[in-house]
């Protein structure tokens, strides 16, 4: 059996972390989905920076939107919800299927207001009403001011993907976000059926301890940092106030394995995938780690319950001068000024290829 397949078979969803226009329309998209169980996808905006910027196989719909008015962010989010509304459709039989579970499709608001939650909300209510899209996810970092912008776009009944989350703490204020949004509903007497996964990043911890930990700790911080993370996750889904939620007809927030792409080259090309082996989660991976991961990985041990060696590892880290807490906040906080800047140069690269296409665009075109 495809070792993809037996990921999906355990109860774990797996979706690519990328999304191109040339994957939709060569159907190396749907491919992946009959071949290799892959129920949905994600998007930020690297990604978007990576499709964009350096494709020409966007350059027809720049030049109609250009021609119609649209630019800057009203252009690039015009862009991707070309994108991802054709992607929703072709998960649309999934998301069916699964009652709602699986078959997402995932839209981040603009990096810059990851510290403000007034306009994150306004925003996600206005691009999940565009998208006219059931299966498409809003994403909303899991800062600070997010926590207050993911409750209240869970009142407003928009599906948030809570982004940008490095550590346990991060996932539990996310999930409580998530949940005060629920309660808020509940008292209302509205539907509590607002899907929400939490996506936990896991290689950049390892990325950012590479030269500060002995060689036997290579590689283990972002494992640990999951483990512990999934016990917290196990632990929320078996409390009293998620049962209440529960029988009020909730659905539960699945925690979401995101950067699972290994980045050392000297360790295995599916580290994380083996070792993020769990039910009732999602891994969402680089489009070379899934073709990796098909190839040649394993399904052994799944992710233990109690979070297995969690707890010994970190305090390893932690004897090696390596403040996990403080971390955890540099890496959000370092992710929130990436995603940023990847937005900022995709404005700047498509508002010079929308003059470049309009100067050499016939005017009859333009008509």
């Amino acid at each position: 059996m495809n070792p993809t397949r037996k990921l999906h078979d355990i109860g774990q969803s797996l979706w690519l972390d990328t999304i191109t226009r040339e994957l939709l329309e060569s159907g190396t998209l749907k491919r992946y989905s009959d071949e290799f169980s892959i129920t949905g996808l994600t998007s930020d905006p690297t990604i978007f920076d990576q499709a964009i910027a350096k494709s020409d196989a966007y350059d027809q719909s720049i030049r109609k939107l250009s021609a119609r008015g649209r630019v800057g962010e009203a252009l690039l989010f015009d862009l991707a919800l070309e994108d991802l509304t054709r992607a929703a459709d072709l998960f649309s039989s999934i998301h069916q299927k699964t009652d709602g579970v699986d078959g997402w499709v995932s839209l981040e608001v603009a990096p810059q207001l990851a510290y403000d939650a007034a306009r994150s909300v306004a925003q996600a209510k206005e691009l999940h009403a565009k998208a006219k899209k059931p299966n498409l996810f809003i994403k909303i970092p899991g800062t600070a001011p997010g926590l207050s912008a993911i409750e209240e776009a869970t009142f407003a009944g928009v599906p948030i993907n809570v982004t940008l989350l490095f550590s346990r703490e991060h996932y539990l204020a996310a999930a409580d976000a998530y949940l005060r949004g629920l309660e808020r509903r509940r008292a209302a007497g509205l539907d509590l059926s607002v899907a929400s996964v939490a996506s936990l990043f896991v290689s950049r911890w390892d990325q950012a301890v590479t030269d500060k930990a002995p060689a036997a700790l290579r590689n283990r911080l972002g494992i640990a940092i999951a483990q512990r993370t999934y016990r917290a996750y196990r632990d929320l889904l078996e409390s009293d106030r998620w049962r209440r939620l529960a029988a009020a007809g909730a659905r539960p927030q699945r925690l979401l394995f995101g950067s699972t792409g290994t980045k050392d080259p000297q360790a295995s090309d599916v580290l994380y995938v083996q070792a993020l082996a769990a039910p009732d989660t999602i891994n969402t991976m680089p489009e070379k780690t899934l073709l990796a991961f098909a190839r040649h990985g394993t399904v052994a041990e799944l992710l233990p319950r109690d979070g297995g060696d969690a707890g010994q590892v970190l305090a390893e880290f932690a004897r090696a001068g390596v403040d996990a807490d403080r971390l955890g906040a540099k890496l959000q906080s370092d992710g929130a000024k990436a995603f940023e800047k990847s937005w900022n140069d995709l404005m700047r690269s498509v508002a010079t290829k929308s003059d470049t296409l309009r100067q050499s665009t016939p005017r009859a075109m333009t008509s």
